[in-house]
């Protein structure tokens, strides 16, 4: 993939996330030391995954913070080992938030 085709496609990306979205992937990026764009569509990807397991898991909006999202997003990114297992710790904080009220 050419530079400027996947500019064009992570700005589509990103044209299509709401404000909220566009600032949780700051907040992850900043959390995990990733700086630049090149890995937007990724870690967009794998913040949408963990959004919707969390959700699915019955946490509350309100309680879905950059911070697990953060912990999950490492789990399953990573750093390229791509096993895809969530840690112990973010199945824990995961259950605690979804009985929060």
């Amino acid at each position: 993939m050419s530079l400027a085709i996947g500019h064009c496609l992570i700005a589509r990306i990103l044209g299509g996330l709401k404000m909220a979205d566009a600032t949780m992937l700051t907040n992850v990026k900043n959390a995990l030391g990733i700086e630049g764009d090149y890995q937007d569509a990724t870690i967009s990807e794998y913040i949408d995954e963990v959004t919707a397991f969390l959700t699915d898991a019955g946490v509350k909006s309100a309680f879905i913070t950059s911070g697990i999202v953060s912990r999950g997003v490492a789990d399953l990114w990573n750093y390229g080992a791509a096993d895809g297992k969530l840690s112990q710790y973010f199945m824990q904080r995961a259950t605690q938030l979804s009985y929060k009220q």
